[in-house]
Formats: structure tokens, C-alpha cells, sequence
């Protein structure tokens, strides 16, 4: 079975954001189902040598709105409004469809595709509508896009959110409309995308990292740490809750480090909080930290920052939004929804030796799920696989 996994930016073997690890653990899920799969998509600008051979790259692209420059950012607005397009699959126009046409029909018989999220889908949907397809909702992308319309500060990201959320919605329509099965990355998601009955979705439990085993205490730098990619508007409507309505109630001292990208605006308007931008290891830097604040409270599908907290056996103190899509909690980790209460759980989580527990269990556990979750809209796609999940 030969599926054509589309996608806006190709897995290069070195995931940097949860949207990228969902994508490796989704394609390790597919490759064990027994399918062939051929990626398509684009590079990573400046991460071109670490794409594999075997993928079809159309061109390079770094699609963060906030590092591209004036001119770009117009060229993407122009597209979209030039074609009635969304501002993230206007990014995807580097290169016209009859190019993707030709590299799809290059490929010799292809059985179908597996649309990954929104943003190629929406700027090449056309170019596969001859195929039986699949498709993975990562997140409810109009309700992310509505809420960040809601809490953007000026006029006109105002209005282009709005008007992003309005053409998601129809987008996903179509897209569910479409596909022969939908994977969903929490249960709320299908409810919300209208395909929670029997046999159109499934929950995709996803995995991120080998699991941490608790053998003795951590060497601990800090109280806190965070990781995120703050440039997502949703992740920012979270990071702003935590800085502004939970740091104000922990004591003084409670060292606080949160890495990812940053804008200067917000480190200098927290100097307590130690903004350390990108590391070269999210996991050494996350457990540098005797707790970790799961501090979603926006967006839809799942928190892969939850997930590989979890795999780690890392105390926490979570939303009950940063639970979304999680099954079963682990004992240290503590739920609250109120600024003072989350800060006290924090502090008290951060006053002695952190109390780590074995990710293992949690790990095998959607592991086993995930893979459960892929053979069951294989089948009910007709897309029979070839062996059973190893």
C-alpha cells in the first residue's frame, strides 16, 4: 500500500517543535502498520541535508510569520487574498500546483494520501482529488485561529484571524468531508469537527521521546522550566496567563527559565524570568527544572509538551487545557486552573527533592494505543495494510 504522506514541512530526523514530533511519531505509526509511504512537503530553510532521500521536497521554507521579513509577510498576505486562500497555506504557494501534479504523477501508482493538518491541504487539496485520502487533524484550526482573533492586541491581526477562522472552518469541512477516515489527537477534537461517530475518527495517543526512568535525584538548576513554541499564538495565550497571573504569586527566588523563541518586548518586561531562547536539547533542559508548568489554555488537539513530561516522569503542575487528549495522569502531577493555586502547587511541588516516577508505562501505553488507532482507519479505509503493527 503506497500513501503519500503530504505535509507542509518534510521530517528531517531532528524534531524542534511539538508540531514536528507528532509528525515522527504519526510516520513511525504508519511505517510499523506495514504501509510504503512517500513524504511530501518542504524543507526546513537551512535543515535541507538532513531531509531523507527518499522524500519529495518542493522547495525550502521557514513558515514562522515572526522571522520573515516585510516583504515576505506581504507576498503571503497578497497569495492569500489573491487566491482565497488562509494565510498558512498561502505560505505553501513557493510553487504551483502543476508542479506538485508532476511530482505526484512522478511517483508511478499511488494508492492514496494522508493529508497532514491544514496548511498543504489547503493550498494543493485540488491536485490529489483524484485519490482516496486520509486526514490528520492535529487541531480544530478555526477554533485556534478564533481565539486568537480574541486575543490579539491590534486592529488588523484582529481582522486576519478572523478572517483566517473563517476560511478554516470551510476548509475543514471539506477535509472531513473528503477523507475516508479522520485521526484526531484528542477526543474533544472529533466532537467539535463533527465526526465523532463510529468509524469516521479515531484518537491518535501519540509518543515523543524514549521514556526517563527515576534512578536517584536530577541535578536541578532551576524551579521551573518551559519550553515552547511561544510564536504560535495559542502557546502565547498560555505563556502570557502563566507570566502574568501566576509569577506574580510565587515566592521570591522561584527561579524560572523558558526556553523556545522569544520576542525582547516580553523578557524585558519579566526580569525575574530567565529567557534562555533555543537549547540544544529540549529534554536536558526541561529536566534541568524540578517541575515543569503545563500552562495551556488555548488551542485544541493534544500538548506534546504534556506528552514528553509525562515520558520523563517529571513532576508537574498542569491546566486542565494541557490535559487534553491525555488519558490517564501520573501521580505528581497536580491539576489547577486558578493563578494563585497553580503558583502554590508550583512552590510546594519545587520545595524539596523533585519526585520523578517511571515514564515507561506511560509510553507504552500510547504507544500501543497509537498503533491501535492507525490499523483502525487503515481498515476502514480500505487501505489494508500488510502486516500487523510490530
Amino acid at each position: 500500500m503506497h500513501l503519500v504522506f503530504a505535509t507542509s514541512i518534510v521530517p528531517d530526523g531532528t524534531p524542534k517543535s511539538g508540531y514536528e514530533i507528532a509528525n515522527a511519531a504519526i510516520l513511525d505509526a504508519l511505517a510499523r502498520a506495514g504501509c510504503r509511504l512517500t513524504v511530501m512537503g518542504f524543507a526546513w530553510t537551512g535543515r535541507e541535508a538532513s531531509v531523507p532521500k527518499d522524500a519529495v521536497v518542493l522547495g525550502t521554507l521557514d513558515p514562522r510569520t515572526e522571522a520573515a521579513g516585510t516583504a515576505v509577510k506581504l507576498r503571503w498576505l497578497a497569495t492569500a487574498l489573491l487566491h482565497g486562500l488562509t494565510f498558512s497555506s498561502a505560505k505553501m504557494r513557493l510553487v504551483a500546483p502543476r508542479r506538485v501534479r508532476a511530482a505526484l504523477d512522478a511517483l508511478g501508482p499511488v494508492d492514496g494520501v494522508v493529508f497532514n493538518s491544514v496548511q498543504f491541504a489547503g493550498a494543493f487539496r485540488q491536485v490529489f482529488a483524484d485519490k482516496p485520502n486520509l486526514y490528520v487533524a492535529h487541531n480544530v484550526e478555526h477554533l485556534s485561529a478564533a481565539q486568537s482573533a480574541q486575543a490579539a492586541k491590534g486592529l488588523a491581526a484582529r481582522l486576519l484571524f478572523r478572517r483566517e477562522a473563517r476560511l478554516l472552518k470551510k476548509l475543514e469541512q471539506a477535509l472531513c468531508s473528503d477523507a475516508r477516515f479522520i485521526y484526531i489527537l484528542a477526543e474533544e477534537d472529533g466532537r467539535l469537527l463533527q465526526v465523532a461517530a463510529e468509524g469516521r475518527s479515531a484518537v491518535l495517543p501519540l509518543v515523543a521521546h524514549r521514556p526517563g526512568v527515576a534512578a536517584g535525584p536530577r541535578h536541578t538548576r532551576y524551579d521551573a522550566t518551559l519550553i515552547g513554541t511561544w510564536s504560535w499564538a495559542p502557546n502565547r495565550i498560555g505563556l502570557d496567563w502563566f507570566l502574568d497571573e501566576v509569577v506574580p504569586h510565587l515566592p521570591a527566588g522561584f527561579r524560572i527559565a523558558i526556553a523556545g523563541d522569544a520576542p525582547p518586548t516580553l523578557q524585558a518586561a519579566h526580569p525575574r524570568v530567565s529567557f534562555v531562547g533555543r537549547v540544544p536539547d529540549a529534554v536536558a533542559f526541561v529536566r534541568a527544572g524540578k517541575v515543569v508548568p503545563l500552562v495551556s489554555r488555548a488551542g485544541t488537539g493534544v500538548q506534546l509538551k504534556t506528552i514528553e513530561t509525562f515520558e520523563q516522569g517529571l513532576p508537574s503542575v498542569a491546566t486542565s487545557s494541557a490535559l487534553r487528549g491525555i488519558s490517564h495522569k501520573p501521580a505528581n502531577c497536580i491539576v489547577a486552573d486558578e493563578p494563585q493555586a497553580f503558583a502554590e502547587a508550583l512552590a510546594a511541588a519545587a520545595a524539596g527533592v523533585p519526585h520523578d516516577v517511571d515514564g515507561s508505562a506511560f509510553h507504552q501505553a500510547q504507544r500501543a494505543a497509537l498503533d491501535a488507532a492507525i490499523l483502525q482507519g487503515l481498515r476502514q479505509a480500505g487501505f489494508a495494510p500488510q502486516k500487523a503493527a510490530a
